[in-house]
Formats: C-alpha cells, sequence, structure tokens
C-alpha cells in the first residue's frame, strides 16, 4: 500500500499500477525465496523471536511501565505471566529454528 500511495495524482485512477505493482512484489518475494537456501528456516527464526517480542512482550512491559504505580496486583502479575510465557516461547522457538538450520547446513 506505501508503494501505491507514491503513484502520482495523474494516474492513482488507474487500476494497471497497482497491479503492475503487487506482481512486482510477487515475483521478487518468489525469487529471494527460490534463491536464498533455507529462507523457510530463517523466516522461522525471525518469526518465532520477533512475534513473540511483539505480540507478548512488548505490549506488557510498556503497560507495565507507563502503569507503573497504578497496576494492581493481580495485573501486575499477569502481564508477568504472560511476559514469562512469550520468554520461553520465543527461546523454544527461536532454539528449534537454529537447531534446524544448523542440521541443514551439516547435510549438505
Amino acid at each position: 500500500m506505501s508503494l501505491e500511495e507514491l503513484i502520482p495524482p495523474q494516474y492513482s485512477g488507474s487500476r494497471i499500477y497497482p497491479i503492475f505493482i503487487r506482481t512486482a512484489l510477487v515475483i521478487s518475494t518468489l525469487l529471494v525465496g527460490l534463491t536464498i537456501p533455507f529462507f523457510g528456516l530463517v523466516m522461522a527464526l525471525i518469526g518465532s523471536f520477533l512475534t513473540m517480542l511483539i505480540t507478548f512482550i512488548f505490549p506488557c512491559a510498556c503497560f507495565l511501565r507507563i502503569l507503573k504505580g497504578k497496576v494492581a496486583i493481580l495485573q501486575a502479575s499477569f502481564c508477568t505471566l504472560v511476559i514469562a510465557v512469550g520468554v520461553v516461547s520465543s527461546f523454544f522457538g527461536t532454539y528449534s529454528a537454529i537447531s534446524q538450520i544448523v542440521e541443514s547446513l551439516s547435510s549438505q
């Protein structure tokens, strides 16, 4: 969408430019996926680390930081539990992805 917003206003009514942009993005993604070895495993590594960080750890940590003295004990303990689950899940996901990458590299 951000690339489509760069289309000049006189061409923004045309449907052909967004189609070209989207087609180019899909083809470039396909080429990256086909040329980079272990692309899926690298994406699993990035996803397992960053997804847990962004969805579980950061929101709870920011909530606790913003409402430092105003948080009830139950809320603070629940946020701490969610952060702990996020850290443990991130660790196991990252470890699994790294071990699969190492296993794939050693088998070649």
